[in-house]
């Protein structure tokens, strides 16, 4: 099932480090499969405070995903990012091909008695 690495971030300013992080990271995602769906765009908030943008990466799955943010050469230009954008970073998966949010209601009616 496909996977999600999703960024929020607030950049302030751009310099080298960040420069040679954004050229590097696509070299870091090829042997995993990754690809950027989500990346240097604006993003348009409609509901509450959403400081910064969104990067948005995915991967054929969650092992994958997570065998990329953990490998080497992801994990040595991290700090040219890290040190210098704020922002949090998630993995996801994501739902499969069919699902229907009415199911998973009835799920959570039965789970919680309602």
């Amino acid at each position: 099932m496909t996977a999600y690495a999703i960024a929020h971030i607030r950049p302030e300013t751009m310099n080298e480090d960040v420069l040679a992080y954004i050229e590097r990271i696509q070299s870091t995602m090829d042997p995993f499969e990754g690809r950027f769906l989500v990346h240097g765009k604006e993003v348009e908030v409609l509901e509450g405070p959403f400081p910064g943008t969104v990067v948005v990466i995915g991967f054929p799955d969650i092992e994958r995903a997570r065998a990329w943010y953990a490998s080497d050469a992801y994990q040595a230009i991290l700090p040219l990012r890290t040190d210098h954008i704020a922002g949090e970073v998630i993995l996801v998966e994501g739902v499969p091909a069919g699902y229907d949010a009415t199911k998973t209601a009835v799920a959570l009616r039965e789970a919680a008695g309602l």
